[in-house]
This record gives structure tokens, sequence and C-alpha cells, in this order.
């Protein structure tokens, strides 16, 4: 593909063509059925390991991270990838080796097929979750969340593959969207677990303050990123946050409360037994704040259609049924031993580590 300044100009502004990773299911199935039909993309072009169900595109099937990948992008202008997988019950090692490998093959393959324009997400929790965060962070605080084998070190590893593609190929722009706590369909997260616990848990001495991004604004937020609205690095969430007083009214759940010390020793122990899946980091992200500030997006006239509130009343109704402690997630039998009484947390997490004890004996 040419670049922009030999394009003729009766051809500049034409409608790109996007194409979508990860297109048959999820967020890419979301952002793939909301540009489907959208006049402001010439054609929209599909990729996935599988044909999805979606009418009105063309499916290209492939691996993302197959190197041929090069070869089935060169008619497109801008490619919004999406191919990731961050289920917590996932094998960390596994998880974190397709997501680095999808992300490489795609920004190397783009920039070998003269693609002009990349867009990611990873997630605002690659700024860290901190007691004395700013509420809100704005969109060039530092990236300051600690590097683990959790998802959130998926995260940062993607961004540090980011960085290094922007210097070996200047032609190629990425923008990468980072938004807060997404709700919706499928989302399974340890923010959306934490609401699957019969108390709220909570460090002495910090109240975290709640923002959420509801998967339909993520979708309007990408569109608007691969039409070239916003670039660089972009926050995504609804407008303000949520007080833990306001969380505890609108979900009906009580808070408990433990010491950090206590909280995340306990944690770390239970993950390093296997017995939950996330390492102990994780749990800053439902504890303290990390709450953005979404500047580039409000400067092109974005506004989210969901609230804070409203979000929150989503993730509860799909979290019904449903019952975790400490990010683990629990049978009808496990979920009714630990529902009773104050000391919930902790009578639920010593049961589950005195069963491991017993087991590792064996």
């Amino acid at each position: 593909m040419q670049s922009e300044d030999l394009v003729p100009t009766s051809n500049r502004h034409r409608p790109p063509v996007v194409a979508v990773t990860g297109a048959a299911s999820g967020l890419g199935r979301a952002f793939l059925a909301h540009v489907a039909s959208s006049a402001d993309f010439r054609r929209v072009v599909a990729i996935d390991e599988q044909r999805g169900d979606v009418a009105d595109v063309t499916w290209r099937v492939i691996d993302v991270r197959d190197p041929l990948l090069a070869n089935r992008l060169s008619d497109i202008d801008v490619l919004v990838h999406l191919a990731a997988g961050y289920a917590l019950d996932a094998d960390p090692t596994e998880r974190r080796a397709y997501n680095l490998r999808a992300a490489e093959t795609v920004l190397t393959a783009s920039a070998a097929a003269r693609v002009r324009r990349v867009v990611l997400v990873t997630s605002a929790m690659v700024y860290g979750a901190a007691p004395d965060n700013d509420v809100p962070l704005a969109e060039g605080s530092p990236v300051a969340a600690e590097h683990d084998t959790g998802v959130v070190g998926d995260y940062l590893e993607i961004e540090a593959l980011v960085r290094r593609s922007r210097r070996s190929h200047p032609g190629l722009e990425v923008t990468v969207l980072r938004p807060a706590a997404v709700v919706g369909p499928d989302t399974d997260t340890v923010v959306t677990r934490h609401f699957e616990a019969p108390r709220l848990l909570t460090v002495k001495g910090c109240a975290p303050r709640w923002q959420f991004c509801h998967v339909d604004d993520l979708v309007t937020a990408l569109e608007l990123a691969a039409l070239g609205a916003v670039s660089g690095v972009v926050a995504v969430g609804s407008d303000g946050w949520l007080e833990q007083e306001q969380v505890e009214e609108i979900s009906g759940l009580r808070r408990f409360e433990l010491p950090a010390a206590l909280t995340f020793g306990t944690a770390q122990r239970l993950h390093r037994l296997g017995i939950t899946p996330a390492p102990a980091t994780d749990l800053h992200y439902v504890v303290y704040p990390w709450v953005v500030e979404c500047a580039a997006l409000r400067a092109v006239g974005w506004k989210p259609v969901w609230s804070n509130e409203a979000a929150l009343e989503h993730l509860l109704e799909l979290s019904a049924g449903r019952h975790a402690v400490v990010g683990r997630r629990l049978s009808g039998k496990e979920a009714t031993i630990t529902a009773a009484g104050a000391t919930v947390a902790v009578i639920g997490t010593a049961a589950i580590v005195r069963r491991a004890r017993r087991k590792r004996r064996v």
C-alpha cells in the first residue's frame, strides 16, 4: 500500500477497509456486528480460526499466529486485533504464549502488508491499583502494575511489544485502548468474580472506587480508534466512579474488611497451592482504586451510553447464580457453607487450605 502522501487526492478520503481478528466470538464478534453495515468502512473483513455467524462481511479463516497472515492483509487499511484469551482458569503459560504470539504476529504481518493502523485492547489495569492512586488517573500516568503470571502480566508484555513495534515499524500507527473493568456477556475477570462472592472483600484503611466499561461502550470507542479519531494510548470507561457505599447499596452486598497483610498473604498462599486462579496482586484491583480519565475520547465527542450504576446492575444480573470466594468459583455445596456468618471469607479460604493440605499429604 502506498504511503498517504503518495495516495491520489481522490482516494485519500475513501472509507477504509477494516479487518477484525477474533471475529467469531466475544468482543471481536460484538465489534464486527457493530461495524458490519457501517458506511464509515468500505469493507469489513472478519478473521478467525472458524467462520462466525455475522453476515455482510468477508470471512478469512486463519489462525492469527500463522506467519502467512500477512498474505491475507494486502488489501486492509486498518486492523482491529481482538483475538486474545484472558480466561482466569486457563493455564497461565499457555495463555500468555497464545496472547503474545498473536499480538506479535499481527503487528509484524500488518507492517509487512503495509496496513496503516492497528488497534489493540489491553486494560487500565496496567496503571496499577494502589491506595494512593490519583482519582482519576490521567491517560499519560505511568504504567505501574506489577508484572506477574496473571492477565495483567499479559497486558504489560503486549504493550511492550507495541513499543518495540513502533520503533521497528515507524510507518505503522498503533493505538492501544485501556478499558476500565469490562462488563458484558461472557466477561469473566477478577472483578466480575468479586461480585459473585457473598460479601465484598475490602482492606482496612482504604476504600476502593469503582469504574466500569460496558462492552457496548468499548465497541464504539474501538470504532473511533479504527477510524483514526483517537490514537496512541486511549482510556475507556463510564463517566466518574462509584464509592464503596454506593456499590454496596446497589448490589445489596455488605463488605468484609480484613488487614492488607492477611488478605494478600492468604491469597498468595491459595494461589501457590493452585486453589485460586489469579495471583494475589490481582486482588489489588478489587480493593484499591484504578479509575481512569477518558480525556482523548471525550475530546472527540465520545460519550459512554452506560453509567457505572447501570453497568454494575448489568454485571450483577449476569453473575446471578454464580458463587466465588477470592476469585475461585465454588460448587453449590461450598457456596452454602461459605455464605453463612460474618467470617465468610476467612471460613471459605481456611476450608480450602485445609482440604488442599490433606490432599497433598495423601
